[in-house]
């Protein structure tokens, strides 16, 4: 059960990356972003309220907070390197970066020790999730300065993703849902400055698309309650590597959807991802 919540926390947010990226291409990421993590908040807490708790202690809303902070910042430079038409460099970069840190944290700071089968599965991760997003050298086909700034939001995204799985994970079940409550709040209030420097952008953004903003932060909460009940179950390490899997998701969107042609990379990676879930799975 623990698996297959991380890993419908990964479909998720492979969705949410998928239709994010698009609608930060037609509005300014800033739009995207905050809206998204408006609709993220209105989410978490009727889920918070519908799901009891036994008792919600400050730290645990501390620690739900700090998660909020590093979902906030990696959705806001991943759309921001999106927009720069760098998907190639800034998912796979987010993605395996913000995998490995959760890991090493995961191991040599919260005393997680996988089983052998279960590391087999975290280091095929790794490739897997570069293949996955187009095994992407940096520099190929973009100017320098584009790859320095791309490069500079995967890495920061990827900080934000480690905070944001580590920080929910060290919540109290008994807590309920309330830390993902708090965490979108904190996101939205990390994002109010720029949302107040770019406020003319968000009239001038039609009703549709301001409400599709709303509906991906409501599926990137969904994503972070599923990643929440994961982690309480098993390992954090584990729980990260499966629900970090999501890159996998536009690549076959892109395929069905959008009529992309398959690499020889993407299949591997594909492949190997697949692996990784079983090892991930019996380990």
């Amino acid at each position: 059960m623990a698996a297959l919540l991380a890993l419908a926390s990964a479909l998720c947010y492979g969705l949410v990356d998928f239709f994010g990226g698009i609608l930060s291409r037609r509005a300014h990421f800033t739009v995207v972003t905050f809206l998204g993590q408006i609709g993220g908040l209105l989410l978490a807490l009727v889920a918070a309220l519908v799901v009891p708790a036994e008792a919600v202690r400050p730290a645990d809303v501390l620690w739900g907070a700090l998660s909020g902070v590093g979902s906030g910042t990696a959705m806001y430079f991943l759309n921001r390197g999106l927009t720069r038409g760098a998907m190639s460099v800034v998912i796979p970069l987010s993605a395996v970066t913000g995998v490995a840190l959760s890991v090493l944290c995961g191991v040599f700071l919260l005393g997680d020790r996988p089983t052998v089968l279960a590391w087999l599965g975290i280091g095929v991760t790794v490739p897997a999730l570069w293949l996955v997003s187009g095994g992407a050298a940096l520099g190929r086909g973009e100017p320098g300065s584009r790859t320095v700034r791309s490069s500079a939001d995967g890495l920061i995204a990827s900080l934000g993703v480690a905070v944001q799985y580590i920080g929910l994970a060290q919540a109290d079940p008994a807590s309920g849902l309330w830390p993902v409550a708090a965490g979108r709040l904190a996101a939205v209030a990390a994002l109010l400055p720029s949302a107040l420097r770019h406020a003319p952008r968000f009239r001038r953004q039609p009703a549709k698309l301001q409400v599709q903003s709303l509906a991906t932060g409501a599926g990137a909460a969904l994503g972070l309650i599923l990643y929440l009940e994961a982690a309480h179950r098993q390992l954090l390490a584990i729980a990260v590597v499966l629900a970090s899997l999501y890159p996998a998701v536009p690549t076959v969107l892109g395929l069905t959807a959008l009529h992309e042609k398959v690499t020889r990379k993407q299949t591997v990676g594909l492949v190997s991802a697949a692996v990784a879930v079983v090892a991930l799975t019996l380990g």
